[in-house]
This record gives C-alpha cells, sequence and structure tokens, in this order.
C-alpha cells in the first residue's frame, strides 16, 4: 500500500513532462492547409424579389407615322367671328310704286326765297368753276394758298420754289404767266396774297433780259403806265439782276433771275 502510494506521483510527473515536451514542439510546427477538389454544383436557389428600377435610358430613334385614325365627331361651335369687311354696293332695284300725295303746303311769298336760291346756285357754280381750275392749272392743289381775283384776272401763289424761266415756264403750260401787275388794283390783290400767305416776296412778271435798263412784263408788253418800284430800285446790283420780285408791301425789286423762290401765276378769266 505504501509502495502504491510512492509509485503515483513518479508516473504523474513523467505524464506532465511528455505533455510539456510536446506542446513546445506543436507551438513551433507550421501548418499548410492546401484546398480540396471542386465540389459538384449544388442546386438552382429559389428565384429572389424583384430588385429596385434602374435609370432612364435615353430616348429611343422616332417611329414611323402610325396609320391615320378615323375622323372624329363634330365639336362643338366656335364663338362669332368679326364683322368681314363692306361689299361692293350692289345695283340699283327696281323703282317702287309711286306713294300717296302729300299735303299741300302753305302759301307764301317765294320771290325773296328764289332770288337767294339764284345767289347760291351762281356762288356754288363760281366756287366749283375755281375748283375745278386749281385741279386743272396744278398736279398738286396743296401748293395753292387760295386764290385771287379782279374784274379780270385770276391769281394763284404757287409754293414750289423754282428759279425766273422754270416758273414762266409753269405758268405758261397752264394757260398763264407769271403775275403781271398793270395798275393798282392788280398790285394790291397780289401784294395782299403775299401778307395772306406769310412770305416776304414772290416772282411776278417782269424782267429786262432783252435789253438791259428797258423792263417789259413777261408777255413782252411794255410796261408805260404803271410801276411799283421801290426807292432806289431798280439797281441791276452786281450787274446780274435781269428779273423782278414783288415784297409783302407790294413794292417790286430787281433780282438776279437764278435764284429759286415761290412765284404768282396769273390768268385770263376769259381763258378759264
Amino acid at each position: 500500500m505504501v509502495g502504491e502510494n510512492l509509485l503515483l506521483p513518479v508516473i504523474l510527473m513523467s505524464v506532465l513532462t511528455s505533455y510539456g515536451q510536446q506542446l513546445a514542439e506543436d507551438s513551433c510546427t507550421v501548418q499548410i492547409l492546401v484546398p480540396g477538389l471542386k465540389g459538384e454544383p449544388g442546386e438552382k436557389g429559389v428565384k429572389g424579389a424583384p430588385g429596385r428600377p434602374g435609370r432612364v435610358g435615353p430616348a429611343g430613334e422616332t417611329g414611323q407615322p402610325g396609320l391615320k385614325g378615323q375622323k372624329g365627331i363634330m365639336g362643338r361651335y366656335g364663338k362669332v367671328g368679326p364683322s368681314g369687311m363692306k361689299g361692293v354696293k350692289g345695283d340699283m332695284g327696281d323703282p317702287g310704286p309711286r306713294g300717296p300725295n302729300g299735303d299741300a303746303g302753305v302759301p307764301c311769298e317765294c320771290t325773296p326765297m328764289r332770288k337767294l336760291i339764284g345767289e347760291m346756285d351762281i356762288l356754288v357754280a363760281q366756287l366749283s368753276s375755281e375748283l375745278k381750275f386749281i385741279k386743272n392749272a396744278l398736279p398738286s392743289p396743296a401748293a395753292v394758298a387760295g386764290i385771287k381775283e379782279t374784274d379780270s384776272k385770276v391769281y394763284l401763289l404757287v409754293k414750289e420754289e423754282k428759279r425766273y424761266a422754270d416758273a414762266e415756264l409753269y405758268c405758261q403750260t397752264r394757260g398763264g404767266h407769271l403775275a403781271m401787275p398793270k395798275d393798282e388794283t392788280a398790285n394790291a390783290a397780289i401784294a395782299g396774297y403775299i401778307t395772306e400767305a406769310a412770305l416776304s416776296r414772290v416772282y411776278i412778271g417782269i424782267h429786262d433780259q432783252q435789253r438791259e435798263g428797258v423792263f417789259t412784263y413777261a408777255d413782252l408788253s411794255p410796261m408805260t403806265t404803271f410801276s411799283k418800284w421801290r426807292k432806289g430800285e431798280p439797281n441791276n446790283a452786281y450787274d446780274d439782276e435781269d428779273c423782278a420780285e414783288m415784297v409783302a408791301s407790294g413794292e417790286w425789286t430787281d433780282v438776279a433771275c437764278s435764284p429759286t423762290m415761290y412765284f404768282v401765276c396769273e390768268f385770263d378769266k376769259d381763258s378759264i
């Protein structure tokens, strides 16, 4: 019994020593793991849940037009549009039946009324004649500053600037001449015309182009009975003043024929 008790610690010590040596050898050992052979494919798994929608891709090419659809039903009527342009006046219709006679008028003294109507008819005819004359005499009635008359003459102030020769030709082609004041009445009428038109001067039909110092009218008739030269005129300044102008006061001055200015035409009433 005593021998067994002594042998047990010796065995235990031997076992512990052997185990410690084994642990020391194992801690220094390097283990290399080598993968095995590929196994057989497994069975197909269960279908998973759908993923999230992806990004929108680019637009595709335009497709071919489809077939024309069937005509739809008529829509509602729209609003009434604006009135169109007035049409051309139609032909006059047939005259209607004659109406009943009216009541008898009140008796009156008709002589004064007839006289007034006659005077109005004469005035209307005169104005119509003057308007017709202006339209025929000038291509642009707007260039005429009214009309002036004496017993035998009609005067038109033309607001188109021209040289003397061109102004005279303008009047001649319309049946007249540049204004030729041969008495105080005619001269005053032309002067008043200039003043009313707010002008300072106009060409008139007087010149000495044929002979220096001997002035004649545009129709070449001599100046023997009337003149209205301003004091100191005519003076032929610069030896170049062969034509004449009238200023608003009614006086005349000799001027060069080349400048352009407004002018007054004269026409015989008998030729209108």
